[in-house]
């Protein structure tokens, strides 16, 4: 999940210097979705291994 969100942020990168306002946006907003599912979904797993070590 982390390897989409670090796709849509370089596709939104690049049509920014492009000048694709409107894709450009779309990608950062998706990325930006995607980045904090995988921060959560982390966080649930680390909790998750830490509970299951005692």
């Amino acid at each position: 999940m982390l390897g989409w969100a670090l796709t849509f942020l370089v596709v939104a990168l690049i049509a920014g210097v492009f000048g694709f306002g409107g894709i450009a946006s779309a990608s950062a907003g998706i990325a930006q979705i995607l980045f904090v599912i995988f921060l959560v979904l982390f966080g649930i797993t680390m909790i998750a291994r830490g509970i299951n070590r005692n």
